[in-house]
């Protein structure tokens, strides 16, 4: 995590009217030289501000799609601004509001520790090995992937760079040539899988935390895919009881989760899918349906507002699941960073080195150009960097 120095006292005093004019009128005087990117987990008085809203890798692209914005200030957490720059030009400026906002689950793949896994997983092993890695991590694993014929994936098509990865190996044909070493979330990597017909000990969990990842030589050989121990804070609140008591109390909600839920959740809910694909789910639910999600509190909320009345949409949870670092992105920050941009002053950069930038563009056009082109083997291997 980065250190945020204390920005002004003079913001925390501040009321919301005030903080809100004050947002108001540095948007208008940057006017299209600014672009606020929010993703949806983001609370709603920083979300009233953005120019676009969406999952991380919809913002970067929408970033870089600007073609007369010069400051990109990223709502959401450090490894998505990540993104944007590399996915930009270097004309133009990614900022994050709070530097310390970062995510528990991309920190818990360091580069030093993956370093050390592909060592120890290569040398036991002759089969070639493809580093996938969710876009939920920082630019050097994203880097890592890139430079070792990997890639990287989202949720939405982690199943689609799985099979290209995989390389036509299926569950009822593992030709042990190829496996796949899925970082940093055990839980997309294993729910992905699963769905893909592989079993359950066709995969292996490794702990950078333990001696050669806590797994024997013949467990690393006889697995097809290898899943980095690593996980979502706020998915992993979600468990299969609180599906089962709102099951027995109104049967007539549906569960719909997060494929980074653990196995058990996603296997006892009636739908899993990525944020963008609840949001559509839920959008095209008929009038009257009742809805549990397991998904982040604030895009739940603000999907119950928006559908109150017509349908009936409530957070999976009793507890409050939310997102304690991107949660530190709040208008205090939005303010303070557009003010020192009004005064020629950039604060809050996030700068990806230039050899860290291109092999994890890399790993971002592969997939970009599997999605595009329908998946094609061939689309893959002539990826290149801009």
């Amino acid at each position: 995590m980065l250190f945020q120095p204390p920005i002004s006292p003079r913001y925390s005093k501040m009321s919301p009217a005030k903080l809100a004019s004050g947002i108001a009128a540095r948007k208008a005087q940057l006017g299209k030289k600014l672009v606020i990117l929010g993703h949806h987990y983001q609370q709603d008085e920083v979300i009233a501000y953005a120019d676009f809203t969406g999952d991380s890798l919809k913002l970067s692209q929408l970033a870089a799609a600007q073609k007369e914005a010069e400051f990109v200030v990223f709502c959401g957490v450090h490894f998505m601004a990540e993104s944007a720059d590399i996915l930009t030009t270097d004309r133009v400026k990614v900022i994050l509001p709070d530097l310390s906002a970062g995510c528990s689950m991309a920190d818990m793949a360091a580069i030093d520790q993956l370093e050390v896994a592909w060592e120890q997983l290569t040398a036991q092993t002759d089969a070639t090995i493809i580093p996938i890695t969710y876009v939920n991590s920082s630019a050097a694993i994203k880097a890592f992937c890139g430079g070792h014929g990997g890639a990287c994936c989202t949720s939405s098509n982690a199943r689609a760079v799985l099979e290209w990865a995989l390389d036509g190996a299926s569950p009822g044909r593992p030709d042990g040539r190829r496996k796949v070493l899925f970082l940093p979330d055990q839980h997309l990597g294993r729910n992905t899988a699963y769905t893909m017909g592989w079993p359950l000990d066709a995969m292996a969990l490794y702990d950078p935390n333990e001696e050669n990842g806590g797994l024997t030589a013949e467990q690393i050989r006889a697995a097809t895919i290898l899943l980095w121990k690593g996980h979502c804070s706020v998915h992993q609140l979600f468990t299969p009881k609180q599906i089962d008591e709102l099951r027995a109390a109104d049967p007539e909600y549906k569960v719909i989760v997060h494929p980074e839920c653990d196995w058990p959740v996603v296997q006892k809910a009636d739908l899993s899918g990525s944020t963008e694909f609840i949001i559509k789910t839920l959008e095209a639910a008929p009038a009257g349906s009742k809805w549990a999600v397991g998904t982040e509190v604030h895009l739940v909320h603000r999907l119950a507002e928006r559908f109150e009345g017509v349908k009936t949409i409530r957070l999976l949870s009793g507890i409050q699941c939310l997102c304690t670092t991107m949660y530190r992105i709040d208008a205090k920050h939005l303010l303070w960073v557009l003010d020192e941009l009004a005064e020629g002053r950039v604060v809050n950069q996030i700068r990806v080195d230039p050899e860290t930038k291109a092999l994890a563009r890399i790993a971002l056009d592969r997939m970009l150009t599997l999605v595009e082109s329908g998946g094609t083997k061939r689309a893959l291997q002539t990826s290149t960097v801009d």
